[in-house]
């Protein structure tokens, strides 16, 4: 009777070891930035309002590589600053081994 029982058990937790196992696939949809149409009179709108946004995209653009600039040049100053104070440190620290 402990044998039978012992293995109906030891089969209830292989059962369940092999369904845990073995996961139900999701299925992610992938994401279109514009939905596919098959009507021909929305691609047409589509191009009219994309030759306005393509200027606005230039200037869109532009003023994020003037803004990337920026940041440049002051990253670009602050790394001069911290060599200065590197090579400051670095003086000290000669100074102090002589004295």
């Amino acid at each position: 009777m402990r044998a039978k029982s012992f293995f109906v058990f030891t089969l209830l937790l292989a059962v369940g070891a092999i369904r845990a196992q073995s996961p139900t696939p999701i299925v992610v949809q992938a994401v279109s930035g514009t939905p596919v149409t098959s009507t021909s009179s929305k691609p047409a709108a589509a191009a009219s309002t994309d030759d306005h946004s393509i200027p606005d995209a230039i200037k869109l653009l532009e003023q994020i590589k003037a803004a990337n600039d920026e940041v440049l040049a002051k990253q670009k100053a602050a790394l001069e600053r911290l060599t200065e104070l590197q090579d400051a440190a670095d003086q000290l620290r000669i100074f102090a081994k002589r004295g």
